[in-house]
């Protein structure tokens, strides 16, 4: 039987249905929620695309079940960091880079990046490269990753 569950996603309250406490939280935010940011790479944690922030911090969720979640945490995913008319400083640098290629990355190195710069105003390369070593990127664009993440952090 569908039990509600109440979440905080991108500055809103929100409720959803869910049969299992276990479903993993990547489920219902493409599902149910339409956000399609994160993005299901490998189901298993391991390649970054799914990275999503709960209370500020980078999370993968698919391997986050719901049943994880306390009260009034706060989750944000790439929909809920910036928007189109005014992009978060990590979202404009990635542009501007033009970090993106197939698109398979970039949510989880943009939520990687953002979270690093909120707790690291001024990474050095290395610490840019620790941080997202865990993103997995098929096409190769971790120079201009690199790139992005430090105009960012020179505009934030």
């Amino acid at each position: 039987m569908a039990q509600p569950v109440s979440l905080h996603v991108n500055g809103r309250a929100v409720s959803v249905r869910v049969d299992d406490p276990e479903t993993p939280l990547l489920y219902v935010l493409r599902n149910d929620l339409q956000l399609h940011g994160p993005r299901f790479g490998c189901g298993l944690g391991q390649c970054g695309a799914c990275t999503v922030h709960i209370d500020g911090a980078a999370v993968r969720s698919c391997i986050t079940p719901l049943s994880s979640l306390k009260p009034g945490q706060a989750i944000v995913t790439l929909e809920g960091l910036g928007s189109p008319e005014g992009p978060h400083p990590v979202q404009a640098a990635f542009i501007a880079e033009q970090a993106a290629q197939c698109g398979y990355c970039i949510n989880g190195m943009v939520m990687q990046s953002a979270a690093l710069l909120s707790r690291n105003a001024k990474p050095s390369d290395a610490e840019i490269k620790q941080e997202l070593s865990a993103n997995l990127c098929r096409c190769g664009t971790h120079a201009r990753i690199v790139r992005a993440v430090k105009r960012a952090a020179s505009a934030i």
